[in-house]
């Protein structure tokens, strides 16, 4: 009996073993959502008609990871009471069932979500002013008109209530309800009391456009002959354990409700080892500033990652259509409000592209490929797609798409100074785009250092008698005010993150570039309401020591947030960041003065910048790839 029972106890343990525990940063899945949940739920302190704002994986500790421990599976979760008004943060060890931290977070406001939108209609509905104000504008059924839910920010007035600004658009003439602004008319509700706080009703005599501009196939179309893009062989990329394995580069990725796509462990392998290039990069935070001053535009400055979640509103994936027809396209889970899972299917693609010419000389001549990791976000009217593309040279690079449809204004002549006419009675307000990037860079290990290169004019003379010497100056970043930088056309500024402790073939740092594209600087005032909110727009690039608690550029909690937040606040300590582990923040910013071209949706408009080995190798690290033909 008893050699029996140590039988079926050794195949336990057996079994045990064969289940192999999850790499730590992979995501919740379905059943870990819902034992979250459930235990949060069942804690006594979740309180009656709460709601889960998200619920995602609590990431170990950086340090943790990278030595290879064990580590507990954990959920990390945001609760919002209604009711009270109230926030919490929760912390569910899924290892232990237990719940290893509660806590209320005061005067702060969670992402806006779909029921803040539908309860928001209700009330502007249930107003008679709302009413009112479409009899006079010609709309005789209300209900043709449908609403957007904006939010409301702060500018220096009201308390802690949860606020958003409510838009009307006319649904009667047309399925592109963005192209029919009922202009002049703004409620601003407050979600808590259930009360249209503020009531704008200007404009009366601005026409509601009755134009169609529905999406549809337009007649006359030119012919195009079919494009093929097979793999006979199946896809070039493996996925293990969910490391994804291409060419020489591994890493991991996550869909974010917040952030989006994440990208983790990214390394390359270089002479039978893989080097560390970034431990963890995604979109911190984004903001759209327009530039319109009056009553019915002021408040619109979306922070699309912490007001909304990009990664939560991604958009299906239709291989052939949304990406090439050979990607391979991925389900992500997340919780919804109530806790429970919800399967956003295809919503992230991965996939090979031709990519031209690799390097070139006289009859020698190499072809590149890359890898593409892909998604789209459709928060609102506008939709914005973003990559990160994986180059065989060791090059990282982040491209911006910029699409969907631009916010519109109803105007009763031409535009003004600030908007462009784009179409009969429309007229679309200058605005621009910001996208702040978090890279947790550790180039061949944590202890890196950021170097910045500016390119300077050699004055005529001795040394330089017919005036084309010019050098590059590189000057080591030592603190993090040192480290608040501005790009510089007149100097091509740029930057190296450089390891503190390895060395090249050449006995120098190794290092990779960030070099920048297209950018913007803002031009709302320093001391305006947004700026003093998205404070992160103060410089385009940032560096602070790795602290895992710094992770949204605009602070945890960006709706309706009083400015001071984020990374504003945390490098008023100036903390070292010499031979640190240290994490980059890059600001890309679009203006965008739009055209009768964009609409009635936009071109797909792109941007983005290049991590770029710099001394990494000791030579160009594609010279093995296969002659092309």
């Amino acid at each position: 009996m008893r050699s029996t029972l140590a039988f079926w106890f050794v195949l336990v343990l057996i079994g045990v073993q064969l289940v192999a525990a999850p790499h730590p940063l992979t995501p919740l899945t379905a059943d870990e959502i819902r034992q979250a949940a459930r235990l949060i739920r069942d804690s006594g302190r979740f309180p009656a008609g709460a709601e889960f704002s998200s619920l995602t994986l609590d990431e170990p500790a950086k340090e943790m990871v990278l030595a290879k421990a064990s580590v507990p599976r954990r959920a990390f979760a945001v609760i919002y009471d209604r009711k009270r008004n109230q926030t919490f943060e929760a912390i569910a060890n899924l290892s232990t069932n237990a719940i290893d931290s509660w806590r209320l977070i005061p005067g702060v406001q969670p992402s806006i979500n779909s029921e803040d939108s539908d309860r928001a209609d209700e009330i502007v509905h249930a107003d008679p002013r709302w009413a009112q104000a479409m009899t006079e504008r010609g709309i005789r059924d209300v209900q043709d008109v449908l609403s957007m839910s904006w939010s409301s920010g702060y500018f220096g007035k009201g308390g802690d209530a949860r606020m958003v600004s409510v838009v009307p658009y006319y649904a009667g003439a047309g399925a592109n309800l963005y192209a029919h602004p009922v202009e002049g008319v703004v409620a601003h509700v407050d979600l808590t009391s259930g009360k249209v706080v503020d009531f704008l009703d200007i404009d009366r005599n601005v026409p509601v456009s009755r134009e169609n501009a529905d999406l549809g196939p337009r007649p006359g179309g030119l012919p195009v002959t079919p494009l093929v893009l097979t793999q006979p062989n199946g896809p070039g990329f493996q996925i293990e354990d969910g490391e994804v394995h291409w060419q020489k580069w591994r890493f991991r990725y996550a869909l974010n409700p917040r952030e989006g796509l994440v990208v983790y462990a990214a390394g390359y392998e270089d002479g039978g080892r893989v080097r560390p290039v970034m431990y963890r990069g995604s979109l911190s935070e984004m903001v759209v500033p327009y530039g319109d001053p009056s009553a019915g535009w002021y408040f619109r400055n979306s922070f699309d990652a912490g007001e909304l979640g990009l990664g939560a509103m991604a958009s299906p994936l239709r291989p052939g259509v949304d990406c090439p027809a050979n990607c391979s396209v991925f389900d992500a889970v997340m919780a919804s409000n109530s806790g429970e899972p919800n399967v956003l299917h295809n919503a992230v693609a991965i996939y090979e592209q031709d990519a031209g010419v690799a390097w070139k000389h006289e009859n020698n001549t190499r072809r590149e490929r890359q890898l593409v990791l892909s998604y789209f976000s459709q928060p609102g009217n506008y939709e914005y797609g973003f990559d990160w593309v994986f180059h065989q040279n060791g090059t990282i690079e982040v491209k911006v798409y910029l699409t969907g449809i631009m916010a519109a204004k109803g105007v009763a002549g031409s535009s003004d100074e600030h908007s462009h006419a784009i179409a009969k009675n429309l007229a679309a307000p200058h605005h621009q785009h910001f996208f702040t990037f978090r890279l947790d860079m550790d180039v061949d290990g944590t202890p890196n250092r950021v170097v910045e290169m500016n390119s300077v004019p050699m004055a005529t003379g001795k040394q330089n008698p017919y005036g084309g010497g010019f050098m590059m100056q590189e000057t080591t970043l030592r603190t993090e005010r040192e480290a608040e930088r501005k790009l510089n056309l007149d100097s091509s500024r740029r930057w190296i993150v450089e390891s503190a402790t390895a060395k090249n073939a050449l006995g120098l740092p190794t290092g990779y570039a960030l070099l920048p594209g297209e950018n913007s600087v803002p031009f709302a005032q320093p001391d305006s309401w947004v700026r003093k909110r998205a404070g992160f727009l103060n410089a385009h690039l940032w560096v602070t020591p790795y602290n895992a608690a710094e992770r949204y550029a605009g602070g945890d909690y960006p709706n309706q947030s009083k400015g001071g937040d984020g990374l504003a606040k945390w490098t008023a300590a100036n903390r070292p960041v010499d031979g640190k582990d240290l994490v980059v923040w890059y600001t890309m910013g679009i203006t965008h003065n739009p055209r009768p071209e964009d609409w009635p949706v936009m071109p797909v408009y792109e941007a983005g910048f290049k991590l770029v080995p710099w001394g990494f190798f000791a030579s160009n690290p594609v010279m093995d790839l296969p002659p092309g033909r």
